[in-house]
C-alpha cells in the first residue's frame, strides 16, 4: 500500500471541516476534485473511509484511524521540510503572509524595509485576506504565517496547532465627520445618537465594535454596513456616520474625518501566527523581531497590556 501525502492531506482537512465542499474551499480546489481523490485514497488503502449522511459525509472508523495518523505523518513532513529548510538556506528564505488593509499600509511596509536592508536573502510575499481567515489559511499550509487580531471585549479561541505572537497594541479611536465631536474626547454612550458606518457582525471587528457598544449601555444604529476600513472612512468623510478605528487605520483617514479619544479604552492586540512546528525557522523570527521593532517605533509596543 502506498499513500499519497495530498490525498491524507484532503482526508484531514474533511474531517476538519466536515464537508468536501468546505474542505475543497479551504484548500483552492473544487469539490468534486476532492471527491475524486478521496475516492482514490479509498480505492488504495481497499476500504470505505467516508459514508454520505444527505449532503454530509462523516469518516467511517478505518477512516478516523486513517486520519489520527495523517495527522502525524504531515507533521513529520513539515518538520523535515522545516530542517532541511534551514540546513540549505541558513537566513535565505521566501515567506508568504496573510494580511489585511490596516497592517499592510500601517506597519509592514516599514518592518519589510528595514528587513531588506539587514537580511536581504529573506523574502516576503503578501496575500491580503479578511482578518478572519488568515489562522486558518496559516493552519492548511497556504500560508506561512499571518497577522491576526484580539480585541478587548471579543476575546477569540485560539487553534493549538498554531502559535501566536503578539507584536502591536493598539487603541481604537471614535472616527467622525468633521466637527460632528467639538470635544477632544468622548464617551462611547454620547456616540449612540449618531448613525454608525460598521462592518457585519460575523467579522471579528463588527462584532468587537457591537460588544463594547452593548457594554457601554447601547445598541449601536447601523445605517451602513461596509467590510474594509477604508470604505468606512471615507463614507464618515462623507458625512454618513461615525466608526471606530485602531491606531494603524489611521494610515487610512481621508479628509473630512476627526479622530476622537475614547474616554473608556478599547483595546487590541496585533499578533502574527505560525504553524507550531515552525517555531525554530530562522528566518520566521527574523520577520516577527523586524514587525515587533517596527510596531515599537510607532509607540505600539507589545508590552502595553489589554485593559
Amino acid at each position: 500500500m502506498e499513500l499519497s501525502l495530498h490525498r491524507l492531506r484532503l482526508l484531514r482537512e474533511l474531517r476538519r471541516r466536515g464537508t468536501v465542499t468546505a474542505a475543497a474551499a479551504a484548500l483552492h480546489y473544487t469539490a468534486s476534485a476532492v471527491s475524486q481523490q478521496l475516492a482514490q485514497l479509498e480505492r488504495d488503502v481497499g476500504a470505505k473511509l467516508i459514508e454520505r449522511l444527505g449532503r454530509r459525509v462523516q469518516l467511517t472508523e478505518l477512516g478516523m484511524l486513517l486520519t489520527d495518523h495523517a495527522e502525524e505523518i504531515l507533521k513529520s513532513v513539515e518538520r523535515a521540510t522545516m530542517a532541511l529548510r534551514e540546513a540549505q538556506e541558513g537566513v535565505t528564505a521566501r515567506l508568504t503572509a496573510g494580511v489585511w488593509a490596516s497592517v499592510a499600509s500601517g506597519l509592514l511596509p516599514f518592518a519589510l524595509s528595514a528587513l531588506a536592508t539587514e537580511h536581504p536573502g529573506i523574502e516576503v510575499r503578501t496575500r491580503e485576506l479578511a482578518p478572519e481567515d488568515t489562522a486558518a489559511a496559516v493552519r492548511d499550509g497556504s500560508l506561512d504565517f499571518s497577522f491576526v487580531i484580539e480585541y478587548s471585549d471579543y476575546p477569540m479561541p485560539w487553534d493549538p496547532a498554531l502559535t501566536k505572537v503578539v507584536i502591536a497594541v493598539e487603541r481604537m479611536h471614535a472616527a467622525v465627520p468633521e466637527g460632528w465631536v467639538p470635544a477632544g474626547s468622548v464617551r462611547m454612550i454620547e456616540l449612540a445618537e449618531h448613525p454608525w458606518v460598521l462592518a457585519g457582525p460575523r467579522s471579528h471587528f463588527g462584532r468587537a465594535v457591537r460588544l463594547a457598544c452593548q457594554r457601554h449601555g447601547f445598541e449601536p444604529r447601523i445605517e451602513h454596513e461596509v467590510g474594509e476600513q477604508a470604505t468606512a472612512l471615507a463614507m464618515v468623510g462623507a458625512g454618513l456616520g461615525v466608526t471606530l478605528v485602531s491606531d494603524l487605520g489611521l494610515s487610512l483617514r481621508p479628509a473630512g474625518v476627526d479622530i476622537v479619544a475614547l474616554t473608556e479604552p478599547v483595546m487590541r492586540t496585533v499578533s502574527i501566527a505560525h504553524r507550531t512546528s515552525s517555531a525554530n525557522r530562522p528566518s520566521l523570527q527574523l520577520v516577527i523581531e523586524a514587525v515587533r521593532a517596527a510596531a515599537a517605533e510607532r509607540g505600539l509596543g507589545a508590552a502595553a497590556p489589554l485593559p
